[in-house]
């Protein structure tokens, strides 16, 4: 299965390096699926440690394939930064979802899901359901 019709994932942190290193985890635990496009947006445009709307909206654009944007965040002023976007409109790509997702255990479950082509909806409520894995 190409990426062509495939929900692309948005990872959100204040750190460019959590979300680098999240979005390598949850590609690489995907198994032999499709690729699914993975893109995180951490940190600030500077390099400091924060939120970007700027590197938000970039990164959303470059994994919408047309199946929509799936948009996973970590800490409170990241959800408050994608939920910008989404009121203004016209900054992120048509179809894209703020997820409420724990930020690791649902990227993984957003991306092995999209890697089997599943749409919106099934790719958001597999990361929501992430909340109630157990560890012990």
């Amino acid at each position: 299965m190409s990426d062509e019709n495939l929900v692309g994932i948005v990872l959100v942190s204040h750190s460019a390096a959590v979300a680098a290193s999240v979005a390598e985890l949850a590609q690489g635990l995907s198994g032999a699926g499709a690729s699914v496009p993975v893109a995180p947006a951490g940190g600030t445009d500077g390099g400091e440690l924060g939120t970007s709307a700027e590197l938000i909206a970039a990164a959303a654009a470059s994994v919408d394939r047309g199946a929509g944007v799936a948009v996973l965040t970590d800490l409170g002023s990241a959800v408050l930064t994608v939920k910008a976007l989404l009121a203004e409109g016209d900054e992120l790509p048509e179809n894209t979802q703020l997820v409420d997702a724990p930020f690791l255990e649902g990227a993984v479950a957003a991306v092995v899901t999209a890697s089997t082509g599943a749409d919106l909806a099934a790719v958001a409520t597999a990361a929501s359901e992430a909340y109630g894995y157990r560890k012990v």
